[in-house]
């Protein structure tokens, strides 16, 4: 007679994947993800992988590791310490003890667990044996021994059957979490269509691993999480990730705009997935350019915008200083053009896999003389979808290029993302200049290219080919209006004070501000720090703490009343993942003596550790 297993409910569940960069841990991860963001709960997740295609096997450098963090209720971050390691190998084992919290529970692959292996490490005898893990829940498991077991019948040889442990690892955990199991199955299906031998493989050792959680004694407890229902507004949702929604989003505003979408771009951790995803998209008149350096893949994408095109080029830091030259020929083309930068740890090449928030100031000013550019940075993955349309309202309203700072960690990590309906998306349609928009003093009627919008300071959009609007286009100074040459000091002076003001004219929603309990500390942000902050914020406020929160997500120009939010308060505090580059602009703005909380090690902030600092901020006299 089978006995029934104990089922505990919790609230929520830390779960962090990690092996060899080899061994599957960022596909593991994705695909519980999505069984997971199906089921309903609320979901938070922060991939982790070396730079390089294949890390040496077995070393600390080369572990690849997937943290999801999983709840019955509204969640900002991919949690500070996870409840559940699995370790595929030593090397796993070692580099994430130092994050696990006493009495977490430990899944060990002790297959592989030689003696080798260990010693590459530096383990002298096996943790799983010296009582190092005593205060933890350990469950050794060997892994590529049952997975090969129950592989026999297919005929594979061992080191083919070993690919898939990580499928039973996945079917273990789907197990243990009471996660549905006909989306991976229909998944692997799909992924080795071309390989039906190869998908029945990893299916079968997938329901191997639910089975062996079904059946063995080792694990005697699975676990619940209830379906976030309270989290989430009615709705049809996924789950995204933040270069995904960007690329959505272009999409979107290439619809919403009327205009065909141009990608010019070249491949750069890590923003390469928007070009990979929107070359699938040829359907909505979607071209993407692959060029041969980062230079040629934005003038590419500027004379597309110069053609009409809503034009886009992506990269991340390194490829923006390269893009420099021609970010600055766009402030003076004054032509709508978006460049995003999935900002990575720096300088130089840094990190490329790593997340950093670095780029700010070199969005800023980073290009000769005054040239001026709108600056605009998502909040979480799914944000990234509203800020790119916002971005692209920017740059076609007032005819510039933007900045769009979005960074590794909301790049690569996911979380649910209602999907719009198409009538709440913004109407961004364009006019093109059609004929003569100026009267000379002897009556004839004449196109001036920079004749502005009194408004917006925009000039007219003139598609190459329309007939009596041919113009002269040109890094050199134009003459106001005519756009001619012009080496005229007192022109001069005009246009880089008219492009100025354009910049700072743009209208942008003011800042809001979470104060429930009129605090007297505020705590600023921006982009991928609004996690961290929030939740922070909400273990002060749950403390008994009056703190307030506030997060940017315009950051040139910034919010007409930012001034006056910042000086309201007695201390503002900003946690930045570099070393105070926007606390460097506030204080420079607005003479206001800002607390800089930095971080610069390629990771995101921990909710408890920023929540530390706070109150210690909070409190100094």
């Amino acid at each position: 007679m089978a006995v029934s297993k104990e089922v505990r409910r919790l609230d929520r569940v830390i779960i962090r994947f990690a092996g060899d960069s080899g061994d599957g841990m960022q596909l593991t991860g994705d695909r519980f993800t999505s069984e997971t963001a199906s089921f309903g709960n609320d979901l938070s997740t922060l991939p982790d992988f070396p730079a390089e295609i294949r890390a040496p096997a077995g070393t600390l450098p080369g572990v690849s590791s997937f943290q999801l963090h999983f709840a019955d209720h509204d969640i900002l971050t991919p949690g500070d310490a996870p409840d559940v390691l699995v370790a595929m190998n030593p090397a796993a084992l070692k580099a994430n003890i130092a994050d696990l919290p006493r009495g977490a529970e430990i899944i060990v692959n002790t297959d592989e667990f030689t003696k080798r292996a260990m010693q590459k490490v530096g383990y002298d005898v096996s943790p799983l044996e010296d009582g190092s893990l005593d205060g933890y829940s350990l469950h050794p498991v060997p892994l590529t021994t049952l997975t090969v077991e129950a592989l026999k019948e297919f005929g594979l040889s061992r080191k083919e059957a070993e690919r898939s442990k990580n499928m039973f690892a996945l079917g273990l955990l789907s197990w243990m979490y009471h996660r549905p199991t006909e989306g991976t199955e229909r998944f692997l299906r799909a992924k080795f269509a071309k390989k039906p031998q190869t998908a029945a493989a990893n299916i079968a050792a997938f329901r191997a691993g639910w089975n062996f959680g079904e059946t063995t004694e080792n694990f005697a407890v699975s676990y619940e999480v209830a379906p976030a229902a309270q989290a989430f507004q009615v709705g049809t949702y996924r789950n995204i990730s933040g270069n995904l929604a960007l690329a959505y989003g272009l999409i979107a505003a290439s619809r919403q705009a009327g205009l065909p979408l141009f990608l010019g771009s070249y491949p750069i951790t890590p923003a390469s997935d928007i070009l990979h995803e929107l070359s699938k998209h040829k359907n909505f008149g979607v071209r993407t350019f692959q060029a041969e350096d980062e230079i040629a893949g934005i003038g590419a994408a500027l004379g597309a915008a110069f053609g009409g095109s809503l034009a886009v080029t992506t990269t991340s830091g390194p490829g923006v200083a390269l893009k420099s030259e021609t970010i600055g020929l766009a402030v003076s083309l004054e032509l709508p053009l978006l460049v995003v930068d999935i900002q990575r740890g720096g300088p130089s090449t840094g990190l490329p896999t790593k997340t950093e928030q670095a780029d700010l100031l070199q969005a800023m000013y980073g290009r000769n003389g005054e040239a001026p550019v709108p600056v605009i940075a998502p909040r979480t993955a799914a944000d990234c979808f509203d800020t790119v349309l916002e971005a692209a309202r920017i740059a076609l309203v007032h005819r510039t290029p933007v900045m769009l700072l979005s960074d590794g960690y909301l790049a690569n990590g996911s979380e649910p993302w209602r999907v719009p309906e198409v009538e709440e998306l913004p109407d961004l349609r364009v006019q093109f200049a059609q004929g003569p928009n100026h009267t000379l003093d002897d009556g004839s009627e004449v196109f001036w290219p920079y004749k502005r919008d009194p408004q917006t300071l925009a000039r007219p959009w003139a598609v190459p080919g329309t007939p009596g609007l041919e113009h002269r286009i040109g890094g050199i100074e134009k003459e106001d209006g005519t756009g001619d040459i012009s080496y005229d000091p007192a022109n001069h002076d005009f246009m880089v004070r008219t492009r100025q003001a354009k910049i700072d004219g743009i209208e942008v929603p003011d800042v809001e501000v979470d104060d429930p309990d009129g605090a007297r500390t505020l705590v600023l942000g921006w982009g991928s720090t609004y996690g961290p902050i929030t939740a922070a914020v909400r273990r002060l406020r749950a403390a008994g703490e009056a703190i307030a929160q506030a997060h940017l997500r315009h950051l040139n120009p910034f919010p007409r009343n930012l001034g006056a939010v910042v000086r309201s308060y007695d201390k503002v505090v900003i946690p930045e993942m570099n070393l105070g580059q926007l606390a460097t602009l506030i204080r420079a703005r607005y003479l206001v003596d800002a607390h800089s909380y930095n971080q610069v090690n390629g990771m995101p902030f921990k909710a408890e550790q920023l929540a530390d600092a706070l109150r210690e901020i909070h409190h100094e006299d």
